[in-house]
């Protein structure tokens, strides 16, 4: 009887954690699109694609969402707080809609080494 609880259990779980994980691979695909649409590889680059002044492959082991959606958002204070010296400053992104930024947090986000 135990077993067939714990068993059920984690069906359960799984069941839960799959659409979860497929929202969130739908959400890094969204944030590719919104990186490609705002044409971001004109200043940074992904994988040697683009301006290779700005890479972008590791930022996700870097900063943190709500760090990554500052630096979208509102990139001269993040400049200030990280003293970054990259020139041209950054253009800000404060009017992208709330699902296109949540998007590209997520795709930054999920740049990593490995």
């Amino acid at each position: 009887m135990r077993v067939s609880a714990v068993l059920a259990a984690a069906t359960l779980a799984a069941a839960v954690a799959w659409p979860a994980a497929a929202q969130d691979a739908a959400k890094i695909e969204r944030g590719k699109q919104v990186y490609v649409e705002q044409k971001c590889k004109l200043c940074h680059s992904i994988g040697g694609e683009g301006n290779a002044k700005g890479p972008l492959d590791d930022v996700g082991s870097k900063f943190k969402a709500d760090e990554l959606k500052e630096w979208i958002v509102n990139p001269q204070a993040m400049t200030e707080k990280h003293k970054a010296t990259r020139k041209p400053a950054m253009k800000a992104y404060p009017n992208l809609p709330a699902a296109d930024l949540e998007a590209l947090v997520a795709y930054m986000g999920s740049l990593k080494k490995k």
